[in-house]
């Protein structure tokens, strides 16, 4: 799920692209392309029959809880890694500029907090579903409301990543459009329910590498092509290709370095640190340190991918000022330059062309697999067991597979309605990037305040949702009402048809054209690098405000370990004399009311402060969670 960004332009018409389809690929090229696809589906093949007929829920599931650190790592990384990134970020380098590489300014942040905040509290409590972290926070209501969330948005964001690297495809190689769309949705939906989170897993890491290949080929072929890497730097530099770092603040500005370094960590957190498709990966690693090292490997991977992105950029750029564009080329869709670039280049090398297409086919495939797996994962557990705890394991293994078949036939079904919807799939795919944000805020509410309450977190919730879909279609709505040819929109994940653009976070780009933007045209106006941001932070206040309204935690019941401990963590930075002037009592009570423990799972640290103060325990009635300890309410007495 990489956020790329790409726009639009029209499709060139079939005619115009006859010559390109009928010399673009050779046997050679079939060959390699087909392999990817055989190859990928035998990992999944290899796992699903590995042991057929002992594999449990667990397996399917979470891999047994077994998976070493690089291949979660190369899993994580190829599931950031959409095919349409291979596609949008190389192109938005050729047309703007490197200044988009400062976004790998908010990799640090962005791996960082997750792998020492979310992935700890995710692992200690031992999950299965990211969301089932809400009712042990929440309640039940707050689970479904973030899983239902969830399924909303990978639901519209599987038809549109299958349809459209597809249909940018057919317009440049000649690939029958629905004969890609069913192949990889076919290979996809088999060795992901057969295989599990395991084959999901292997194949990724088969697939990263494949990826891998096929751009550094792109690199070297052409820039031996230019005269070599450093004439490519020298050219783009004298074009104004190579950015300074702009630090202008203001966030209506479409890319600075402020809105990528530190605007891009909130979109990186609403990726690597609540996102069920990377949750799933952590939690499957064997132990709490491996999941932790995984996230750190990721870092050097992404940076090298971002990369390489640029560096196809910046050669594709110097490679058209050399041998410029043919009138069929300057008219398409950029989203359609780097596939135009590469069969121009690789032309002539059999197997090359059919590897860079086996690179663009394994983004889609890494992906549309993850969000299978992940799909089938919360609706198991958070719609399905929950209600029929009386399930056996053979008859749960049986519909997890069934689950992930089925939202296999429904990733198909959405990209047939992609294909059918044109202007309306510009705001449907904008889901994607609006929904993002507010569950970070949800998860954010939860982790750090826990005066924070139920009401507050559905309120919150649906308060961040609203500002999320008020902002993005109404800047769309805007667009459209206006009667002129829409500007270039800053974009994700997607590749158009038509005059579509590319968008997960949709804002407008400036135009040097037309007038400034003000009052709602201007908050319409918010750059995408900036959105996940304030969507989670519309979250994070509403519900604050409502949970203080309604009384906060008092009377209810708040497990200690759903809560990262913020004041604790900052007042260990100050000097012992200064703690302890600032000593407070713990946030297990005192100001938040009694706290619900799980005193054999509990941290060495919790249980040193329940060491220090004399407690009364007392076990609470009612039903447990599925799975959990015996429950006891702490409550401290003075000295």
């Amino acid at each position: 799920m990489r956020v790329g960004v790409t726009t639009f332009a029209p499709l060139s018409p079939a005619s115009n692209t006859s010559t390109v389809k009928s010399t673009a690929f050779s046997p050679v090229d079939y060959v390699v392309f087909t392999l990817l696809l055989v190859l990928s589906l035998a990992i999944g093949l290899y796992h699903a029959c590995r042991g057929w007929g002992r594999h449990t829920i667990g397996q399917l599931q979470m891999a047994d809880r077994k998976m070493g650190c690089l291949p979660v790592a190369l899993s994580l990384l190829a599931t950031f890694q959409s095919a349409v990134a291979i596609l949008g970020v190389p192109s938005e380098i050729y047309r703007f500029g490197t200044q988009y590489w400062f976004l790998g300014c908010s990799y640090f942040l962005g791996l960082l907090i997750p792998a020492h905040i979310f992935i700890p509290v995710f692992y200690r409590l031992h999950l299965t579903s990211a969301y089932e972290y809400l009712e042990l926070r929440f309640n039940k209501t707050v689970r479904v409301c973030g899983t239902i969330t969830f399924i909303f948005q990978m639901v519209i964001y599987m038809g549109v990543v299958l349809y459209a690297p597809s249909l940018a495809l057919n317009a440049v190689t000649g690939f029958d459009i629905w004969l890609s769309v069913l192949t990889l949705g076919i290979v996809c939906t088999v060795y992901t329910a057969l295989g599990g989170l395991k084959a999901v897993i292997w194949t990724d890491v088969f697939q990263t590498l494949v990826m891998f290949l096929g751009q550094l080929a792109v690199i070297i072929v052409g820039s031996a092509k230019v005269g070599g890497l450093e004439r490519v730097w020298d050219v783009a530099s004298q074009h104004g290709r190579i950015s300074g770092i702009e630090l202008d603040p203001d966030p209506f500005v479409r890319h600075t370095f402020w809105t990528l370094a530190f605007g891009g960590v909130f979109m990186m957190l609403s990726l690597y640190g609540v996102n069920q498709a990377q949750v799933q990966r952590y939690l499957s690693s064997r132990t709490e340190k491996a999941a932790i090292l995984s996230c750190y490997a990721v870092f050097p991977c992404q940076q090298v991918v971002l990369c390489m992105s640029c560096l196809i950029g910046l050669v594709m750029f110097t490679y058209y000022k050399e041998y410029p564009m043919s009138t069929q080329q300057s008219e398409a869709a950029p989203d359609q330059f780097v596939l135009y670039f590469v069969m121009d280049l690789l032309r002539g090398l059999p197997g090359l062309p059919g590897l860079f297409v086996a690179c663009l086919f394994s983004g889609s495939l890494s992906t549309i697999s993850s969000a299978f797996n992940s799909l089938a994962t919360v609706t198991m557990e958070d719609l399905v067991r929950p209600w029929f705890p009386q399930f056996s394991e053979a008859r749960a293994t049986m519909l997890s597979r069934i689950l992930a078949c089925s939202y296999g036939l429904l990733c198909l079904g959405m990209a047939y309605i992609s294909s059918q919807m044109g202007p309306v799939l510009q705001a449907a795919i904008s889901i994607f990037g609006m929904v993002g944000g507010p569950l970070l805020g949800l998860f954010c509410l939860g982790m750090f305040f826990p005066c924070a309450n139920p009401p507050g977190a559905v309120v919150g919730l649906l308060a961040g949702l609203i500002m999320a879909f008020w902002i993005g279609i109404g800047s769309i709505v805007t667009r459209m009402g206006s009667g002129t040819v829409p500007l270039p929109l800053n974009g994700s994940h997607f590749s158009l048809p038509s005059n579509l653009s590319t968008i997960a976070m949709t804002t407008p780009m400036p135009s040097t054209t037309l007038s400034r933007p003000t009052g709602l045209q201007r908050l319409y106006s918010l750059s995408y690098m900036w959105y996940s941001a304030h969507n989670s932070t519309t979250v994070i206040v509403v519900g604050l405000l409502v949970s203080l309204l309604t009384g906060g935690m008092r009377g209810r019941t708040l497990n200690p370990r759903t809560i990262y401990p913020v004041v604790p963590k900052l007042l260990a930075l100050l000097p012992v004399s200064c703690q302890k002037r600032l000593r407070c009592k713990s946030h297990s009570q005192g100001l938040f009311g009694d706290t619900t423990v799980l005193p054999e799972k509990m941290s060495n640290g919790m249980l040193k402060g329940i060491r220090d103060k004399e407690a009364v325990a007392e076990p609470i009635k009612g039903p447990l969670h599925p799975g959990s300890s015996p429950t006891f309410i702490v409550q401290e007495t003075s000295l």
